[in-house]
């Protein structure tokens, strides 16, 4: 089963979000996270990136200027604020100001609790053994507490759902 994220618009049949982990094994973050943005946006909902510090903000708020000619990716974070009008929102803090639906974890980082987020993306380096452990760790407990869970391998095109 090969496609890019499926389901990107559903909302979880609870209030609990839906839990996706994307095993990157072929790409970096970097590259792989402007797919899945784009197709947030398509679906109408907002996202939230969670990144594990400042330093990563600013370079993804770099990647996100740069996407090919095609793809449009508004976003801010907190130093250009504004944060209700932008549809994708950049933080090194557990927060959702813009009210993002959507929150993108990368290589774990959220320390928060889940409430009003429908669909949750784990995001984590494959390459990394690791960010691969503690990626099972977040999967058992996240799986324990409740949470509907899938779990996606990057392939040479696309994802691939498995297990």
């Amino acid at each position: 089963m090969e496609h890019q994220a499926e389901g990107m618009g559903e909302s979880a049949p609870s209030e609990r979000a839906m839990v996706g982990f994307y095993h990157l094994t072929r790409t970096t973050l970097e590259e792989a996270l402007p797919a899945l943005l784009e197709r947030t946006l398509e679906s109408g909902a907002r996202a939230v990136v969670r990144c594990e510090d400042a330093a990563q903000v600013k370079a993804l708020d770099e990647v996100l200027w740069k996407v090919p000619p095609l793809m449009w990716l508004p976003h801010g974070y907190a130093k250009t604020g504004q944060a209700h009008r932008q549809p994708i929102w950049l933080t090194e803090s557990d927060e959702r100001p813009n009210e993002g639906t959507f929150l993108f974890r990368l290589n774990g980082a959220w320390d928060g609790d889940l409430v009003g987020f429908q669909r949750v993306f784990d995001l984590f380096d494959g390459r990394d053994e690791q960010a691969v452990q503690q990626a099972r760790q977040r999967w058992k407990s996240l799986k324990q507490a409740g949470y509907g869970m899938t779990y996606w391998q990057q392939q040479a095109k696309g994802w691939a759902k498995k297990g």
